[in-house]
């Protein structure tokens, strides 16, 4: 399993010469397997980078939407394999109380804010509401939880048999919790991410900017690394980076983490175009 980020900046992309190392763009990660299997986890302005890598567009992908903030879909008109006719596309994510998904989709997929409609993008176009009992695409068997955060969002965890990737961005487990962690049934998205080989999680805030944020949907950096001990998570990559957070403040505060806490598992920073390999339980990266 090749998990590549190609976007890891939460709420709006933050281009400039203070973001040039993490990156600037919005939230996208992809997931391959060893049978060439590609998923797409959010489709931010990161998904643009992930389009023109494809040497080719394969005849299936999927792409898993956790929710529908601007920042988790922006870059989906602008995905090639959208554009391709006999691609098959398959889009997951989350329908709301009153709309379906499609009607949902459909409003950032039309004019005014979009030139092209839903109904009339080239590919083989499915879409699926999530949750739902778990699915298998390929090697993978993907399952998918709701979580805590505002309008309907979800987790997801993807298993092959080389291991286990959680998927938690937008999240907030610590909402209510006086004392966080709680135990383990209590805790949102805990199912998501238990024993996780390979755990990327929401990270937007410090403690102090959490405190006077809660309720927003996001986690402070301290809370994520709670979240992965109490989960067993073997690998923790803090994600959804604030806008507003240069690339050395982000290093500064890390390192302190790791320095205070001093977890017994791996955290490594979730940069654009970090590249991680889970096989047969071990993740290794190319930075």
């Amino acid at each position: 399993m090749r998990v590549t980020i190609w976007g890891s900046r939460g709420s709006i992309a933050a281009p400039g010469p203070e973001t040039l190392r993490y990156g600037g763009n919005t939230a996208c990660v992809s997931v391959t397997g060893a049978d060439a299997t590609l998923l797409v986890l959010d489709a931010g302005t990161g998904i643009r980078r992930l389009g023109a890598s494809l040497s080719r567009i394969p005849p299936r992908i999927d792409v898993m939407l956790t929710h529908l903030h601007l920042d988790h879909i922006l870059g989906l008109g602008f995905f090639p394999p959208l554009r391709t006719p006999g691609c098959a596309v398959h889009v997951w994510g989350p329908a709301s109380a009153t709309l379906d998904l499609p009607a949902r989709l459909g409003r950032y997929l039309s004019p005014p804010l979009f030139p092209v409609f839903l109904r009339d993008l080239e590919c083989d176009l499915t879409l699926h509401e999530v949750p739902c009992p778990p699915i298998r695409v390929g090697e993978f068997t993907i399952g998918a939880d709701l979580i805590c955060h505002p309008d309907p969002t979800v987790g997801y965890r993807v298993a092959s048999p080389d291991g286990v990737l959680a998927y938690l961005t937008d999240h907030e487990p610590a909402l209510g919790v006086p004392d966080f962690p709680a135990s383990p049934e209590w805790t949102s998205g805990y199912a998501i991410a238990a024993n996780a080989d390979l755990l990327i999680h929401d990270a937007q805030y410090d403690d102090a900017e959490y405190a006077v944020r809660q309720g927003w949907g996001h986690s402070s950096l301290q809370h994520a690394l709670a979240f992965a001990q109490l989960a067993k998570a073997r690998h923790l990559v803090p994600f959804h980076l604030d806008p507003a957070h240069a690339d050395d403040e982000l290093d500064r505060r890390l390192r302190r983490l790791i320095d205070d806490r001093r977890p017994d598992f791996a955290v490594m920073a979730g940069y654009e175009g970090r590249e991680f390999v889970v096989s047969q339980g071990t993740v290794t990266t190319n930075g």
